[in-house]
């Protein structure tokens, strides 16, 4: 498995904003839940965009995002690298 050719294949970074996208909407729906016990955006977005908190919401969300699509999307593009090396 090779790092640089793994993150060079067409459609991996498109596919990490993808993974890190939906992983940050499932992820705050649910915290959400858990916190209001319902649907209440504007009252999670309010508590979590306030003046001292706002900075950490966002800047934790890219970031957990982006290293869960990472994650998730290397995983699938070595593994479906593998698979084609085994082929030939």
């Amino acid at each position: 498995m090779n790092f640089k050719k793994t993150i060079q294949t067409k459609g991996f970074w498109k596919s990490v904003a993808g993974m890190g996208i939906s992983f940050i909407l499932v992820y705050h729906i649910i915290t959400m839940l858990f916190t209001f016990g319902g649907f209440d955006f504007s009252g999670y977005f309010e508590l979590n965009l306030s003046e001292e908190r706002w900075m950490r919401f966002v800047l934790g969300s890219l970031f957990s995002g982006f290293l869960y699509g990472f994650i998730i999307t290397f995983g699938q593009f070595s593994i479906k690298q593998k698979k084609e090396e085994r082929e030939y």
